[in-house]
């Protein structure tokens, strides 16, 4: 089930691979993201050091949130990866150009995972198309729709 979605993402860039991983949460971040209160719009995900984090990643906190707690919106959270997976991310965003975007914040069991995207920038040929390509279908499914009638 998903919680946000990230869908300048899927605009801006050519998504080649999906990855799915774990975030580093504290107790009200959980609390937040289930209250529907997560935005990744903003986000992104960066290697450093053999680790992912993700910046930009804003959580709003409860109002009832605990007081004694220091809450920051977008601090930076660690993702959680299989050292392998890692491994195959550094050498893909170093040497080939790639680089990762946050595309889904959803449910998995239970837990909340995020769904982390390898990909390349679009230039703004590519955009245009793609805008073109999405009129053109809507346009065919109000012709089908009108044609059913």
């Amino acid at each position: 089930m998903s919680i946000v979605d990230n869908r300048k993402a899927r605009f801006d860039y050519f998504i080649e691979e999906r990855l799915e991983a774990g975030l580093v949460l504290e107790g009200w971040e959980v609390k937040a993201i289930r209250a529907g209160r997560a935005n990744i719009k903003e986000a992104y995900v960066v290697v450093r050091d053999a680790e992912v984090w993700l910046f930009g990643a804003h959580i709003t906190p409860l109002a009832e949130a605990s007081r004694h707690v220091s809450v920051d919106p977008v601090r930076t959270r660690k993702l959680l990866l299989h050292a392998r997976e890692i491994a195959q991310l550094i050498g893909k965003v170093e040497r080939a150009g790639y680089t990762l975007v946050p595309l889904n914040l959803h449910y998995k069991a239970g837990r909340i995972k995020l769904e982390v995207g390898l990909a390349k920038g679009k230039k703004q040929h590519d955009k245009r198309e793609a805008d073109r390509d999405r009129d053109w279908r809507r346009e065919q499914q109000r012709i089908l729709k009108q044609n059913t009638r």
